[in-house]
Order: C-alpha cells, then structure tokens, then sequence
C-alpha cells in the first residue's frame, strides 16, 4: 500500500463542503465548532480548509471547501491539496467527495516531495482508503506518477542516456521482463541512423533502451518514449531560457516506463515491448548540422531543417523497428513541439490517431482519469510540408504553422505495419502547482492509456 494511505484506525474525518452545502455542514456541527467556523471565515470556497479543535485544542474534524458538482468545471484533483495542508496524522473522509476514486488517487499525488538533493519532510497527513477503493490499483497509479516525476525532475546531470537506461533495467528486472540495449556506433552497425546523429556530439553514449514482457501470444503493445535527457537545440542552439528546463526532455520515456509499471504490476494479457532512444543533443565538432542528409532505419532519407527538432528524428528510428513487428498497438509519447503548448497549454496535450475508435477510448478515459488529451488532426494537405529537394523528407519545414501536426505527420511515415497507432506530444511538466500536481515533473497520458487498455486486456 502506498506510504499515503493508513489501514482503518482511529481518524480524524474530513468534510467536503461547498458554498450550496455550506449551511447544512455547520448545522451539523456541534454549536462551539459551529461558531468556531464562522468565526474563522470558513465560507467553503475550493480549495479552502479549517481544523476543527475539541475544548483542549486537538483537532476533532477537518472542512475542505470544494467546486459545485454541476459547475461549468470542477477539478476532481482538488482534494491533492490536503497532504500540504493537514498535520500529521491518519484522516478519512466523512462524506463522499465528487469522485472519491480521484479523491484518494489526488490525495496520494499530493503527497509527492522530490528529495534526492536536500532533507525533506515527507507529508505525513495519511488517509484511510473510502469504501471500496481498490488500493492495489490506486496505489500502482501513484507509484507509476511518482516514478516518472523522480526521473524527469532529476536533473541531466544524474539523468543521462546511461542512468536512463539503468531505471529502464531496473523496472524490466523487477517484472521479470528481457532487457538489451545497443550502445554508441553499435547504433550505425544495427542500423539506427537517426539515433546515433542526434546523440554523437555527447560524451554521454547515445542507445537503443528496449526490453519485452509478458505472453508472446497475447496481442502486441509497443511503447516508444522519447528519451531526449538534455537538449541544447544542438547547433540551432536555443536560447538559455529555452534550456532552464530542458532535463524534462526524457519525459515521454519517462512516462512510457512509468505506463510499463502500471501494465506490468497489472499483469495485463498482453505481450509488451518498451523502446526509448536515449541521447543527448549536444553541440561538439561532430554534431549534426542542419541541411545535412541521413538515411533512417526505415530507408527514408532525411535532411536536418533544424537540429533543435531532434525528437523526431530518435523516435522516427524507434518507430521503424517497432512497426516491423506489426503489434496490434503502437503508442509514442515525446516532449516534442513547442507549437502544442502555443495551441493547448501545458496541461492539455494533443493526441494524435487515424483510429476513430482508439480515438474514442482515448478521451473517455482521459476524462474518467482526470488525465486530459485533446485529438488533433493528421491532417493530410499539410503532409506536402514535409518534402524536401534532396532527401525523401524535411524534419523541420519552413514555416511557423501547424508544428505539432507536421511533427505527427513526420512519425506517421515510419508508422506502416501497426493495426493501430497513437502518437502523444506531452509537456511533462507542471510549470506552476495544482492540487495534486506540484511544481515539476508530471506524469500525462500515462494514466488514459493504461485504463484504455485495462480495458482492452485487463
């Protein structure tokens, strides 16, 4: 069980109010704790909270102020507040929140605090899971979240392609999954191209993470992440505020383990191969230039329009050796456009598929899951963009429109084989913290997907 929840024992209960049910709660209270709240100001707005004290001052009962059920927008997540805000102590909710499923996942993911580099204090506000909640199953969601927020907020200086590669391993040793990687010219020797150009100019060797698990008779699942774990835009060199928080990079392989953990814990039906290039995009001698020319593993040749769009070029790769299988399910996710974060923001990625029924899945469960996605179209007519003079494809076309769907439709070459695929630009970060998602690393559409194939394979 994760180190957030507490078996049942003596608890102090938490009530939900809003501003319609405000009165009905302080009514219910006894009339000293009921003068106390309205002494207090407590008015039930989201996000609001007040201890209750008995006469000797302990804390009796806890209000937590939340959205109206029937508002234009409420966030299930609202309840992730309460590790930050309660003392220590075992608490249980004493009326039932909007949806107490998320409630308690919320809870968990509040308690999340990075401290690799300096003494924390973990939260030590724990929750009696409600009636009913499976907490195997919330427990893995938040352990698989709290493992990508770790890698991702690690900075590149502990997180590069090797180290990346060493969690990989880690996590396939743990479910008993078979691991390898190809590792430096190795690459060119294997024929992955794209992989070794973006990732040679670092001292850090670019590799092919890859490990398989489970029935090789149940249906194929392939997960690719981007493993970008710093990115300097190579010799199109972004600005330095452009790099403050480029350690995210490595933040769809991030994800994708993070998916991998929650499949493989699940013990889903289904024959699952992860893949993560992992490279730096660094500048040296030997680094990649733009308008150069490299085949892929794919026989497409492609010419560098900028080497700041590299995460293209190392999934492109990827995506060629997972299509040769044919798996019934390809997934990609990469911190890959800035033109996605223009158009939806960062908590809102887009996602991508010629698969109206994936398509389907795919937004029931980002709403269920309180994981948002947003489909965006692999809109032929922009395809053209992509042409180039003197190779099959541009990575980069010229221009300034449309980034997000030219990158998509750039992987949707080296996709041919798979029955269906799905391609997800996440951001990877929380820039600024929500209720159950603080500052940094964040976990997106691991979460959709891996109840979209619960579902599926379950």
């Amino acid at each position: 069980m994760h180190p957030a929840f507490a078996s049942p024992a003596d608890s102090i209960p938490i009530t939900f109010v809003t501003k319609s049910t405000l009165d009905s709660a302080l009514a219910a209270l006894p009339p000293v704790a009921d003068q106390f709240a309205k002494a207090s100001g407590f008015a039930g707005k989201p996000g609001q909270h007040l201890g209750l004290p008995d006469a000797k001052g302990a804390l009796t009962q806890v209000l937590f102020g939340i959205e109206e059920k029937d508002a234009a927008w409420h966030d299930p997540f609202q309840p992730g507040q309460l590790p930050g805000l309660l003392p220590a102590g075992i608490y249980r909710f004493a009326n039932a929140p909007h949806d107490a499923r998320l409630a308690t996942l919320a809870f968990a993911l509040g308690s999340y605090k990075f401290g690799r580099y300096r003494k924390i204090e973990p939260s030590r506000a724990r929750l009696v899971l409600p009636h009913g909640i499976d907490a195997i199953e919330i427990s893995r969601t938040a352990e698989a979240a709290f493992l990508a927020r770790d890698l991702i907020n690690t900075p590149s200086n502990d997180m590069g392609p090797d180290e990346l590669a060493g969690a990989a391993k880690a996590l396939a040793d743990k479910f008993g999954a078979q691991y390898s990687t190809i590792v430096g010219d190795d690459l060119l020797k294997r024929n992955f191209p794209l992989i070794h150009a973006v990732g040679r100019a670092s001292a850090r060797a670019p590799r092919l993470i890859d490990f398989t698990w489970g029935n090789a008779s149940h249906p194929k699942v392939t997960l690719v992440g981007k493993g970008v774990c710093f990115d300097t835009g190579g010799l199109d060199l972004k600005p330095s505020s452009g790099m403050l928080i480029m350690k995210k990079d490595m933040g769809g392989a991030a994800n994708v383990l993070a998916l991998a953990h929650m499949i493989m814990s699940a013990q889903l039906k289904v024959r699952l191969r992860v893949l993560i290039p992992a490279v730096e995009n660094s500048v040296a001698g030997n680094a990649f230039r733009p308008l150069d020319i490299f085949p892929s593993r794919k026989g497409v040749t492609v010419e560098i329009g900028n080497t700041d769009a590299e995460g293209r070029l190392v999934l492109a790769d990827a995506l060629a050796l997972a299509d040769e299988e044919k798996p019934d399910l390809l997934v990609d996710l990469g911190t890959l456009t800035g033109a996605a974060r223009v158009a939806l923001g960062p908590d809102l990625p887009p996602f991508y598929t010629n698969d109206d029924m994936l398509a389907d899945e795919v937004e029931i469960y980002a709403r269920s899951e309180n994981d948002p996605l947003w489909r965006m179209p692999l809109w032929p007519p922009y395809d053209s963009w992509l042409d180039s003079k003197v190779a099959n494809l541009n990575n980069a076309p010229a221009g300034t429109f449309a980034g997000s769907i030219t990158c998509a439709l750039f992987l949707q070459r080296f996709v041919e084989h798979a029955k269906s695929w799905l391609h997800v630009d996440i951001y990877g970060w929380t820039p600024t913290a929500k209720p159950g998602r603080p500052e940094g690393g964040e976990c997106q559409a691991a979460r959709a997907v891996y109840k979209l194939l619960s579902a599926r394979y379950g």
